[in-house]
């Protein structure tokens, strides 16, 4: 059965990339911001409140109580209070890395192995409910996934270029959507994987963020190349360039710029935003920030 309680561990190639997803590249290198309006909050209104210290912080999640969960260098799942109080850590009995966290949905926090094809699934207080062993569902190699609101599963299949979703209750895939004819001649980097008020998103470092309804058909591209990584924050899509976050509204198509503090703007390589503090991601650490 593909859902099970214990871990087995299973070896399958990385699948290649320029950067591994899980270990994000500056974001200072992305072309993609359109031209936005003005700051609409000046940087010095940041207030530091806390300085995590932790090398070469990976992939990382905020759920919806504010709680962060970030992978660190030996592929650990730590778990922090909104504030950045460390509370938990899971600790795989198996090495893997960490390609994707999701902590949006309200009961589980999905953990996605790429190189050993695996997801698991943790309760909020970062204790193991179970595991998918991809290779039991796909005739290839996820590059993403992600956990839709009703617990089912989002995977992108690299090999035969397909976004599909299974239901792990009926134990069978729901819906496939085929891209090649959306990528074309393109040599696609797909990074991230998300589904968020009913849309389904996909990053390609190489040619946007493709937006898909949660059955999967296409809805529509935006432009924003060269990037790791997406967040939301009410009805706004954000992403970490130039030194500052830049917000794209989903409805309206408006755009906004929130520079980040001189001080950490050069180190910064991804960045989370909640409804009070923001976590800016440096190779030392994660710098927390009241907004």
């Amino acid at each position: 059965m593909p859902f099970a309680s214990a871990f087995a561990q299973t070896t399958v190639p990385t699948p290649a990339s320029v950067v591994p997803p899980g270990k994000p590249a500056p974001a200072a290198a992305s072309p993609a911001v359109a031209k936005a309006d003005e700051p609409t909050n000046p940087a010095g209104a940041w207030q530091l409140v806390r300085t995590i210290a932790l090398p070469q912080p990976g992939v990382a999640s905020l759920d919806r109580r504010g709680t962060l969960y970030v992978a660190d260098s030996r592929d650990n799942i730590r778990q922090y209070g909104p504030d950045g109080q460390a509370l938990n850590t899971f600790s795989p009995p198996q090495p893997g890395h960490v390609a994707q966290l999701e902590a949006w949905n309200t009961t589980k926090i999905l953990v996605f192995y790429d190189d050993r094809q695996q997801l698991l699934l943790l309760d909020r207080f970062a204790a193991p409910l179970g595991q998918f062993n991809l290779l039991d569902l796909l005739d290839g190699t996820a590059r993403a996934a992600t956990l839709a609101p009703d617990d089912r599963l989002w995977l992108l299949n690299e090999s035969d270029l397909t976004l599909r979703q299974f239901d792990a209750n009926a134990k069978t895939f729901t819906h496939s959507t085929p891209l090649d004819l959306l990528i074309g001649r393109s040599r696609p980097d797909f990074r991230f994987l998300r589904e968020y008020q009913n849309n389904l998103y996909l990053v390609d470092r190489v040619n946007g963020i493709y937006v898909f309804d949660n059955l999967g058909n296409y809805r529509k591209k935006l432009p924003f190349a060269g990037l790791n990584t997406i967040g939301f924050r009410g009805d706004e899509l954000y992403f970490l360039a130039d030194g500052a976050i830049q917000f794209f509204q989903l409805y309206t198509f408006s755009q906004r710029t929130l520079p980040l503090p001189p001080a950490i703007a050069a180190d910064a390589r991804q960045v989370l935003v909640g409804e009070d503090y923001a976590y800016v991601f440096t190779a030392a650490g994660v710098s927390v920030y009241r907004m």
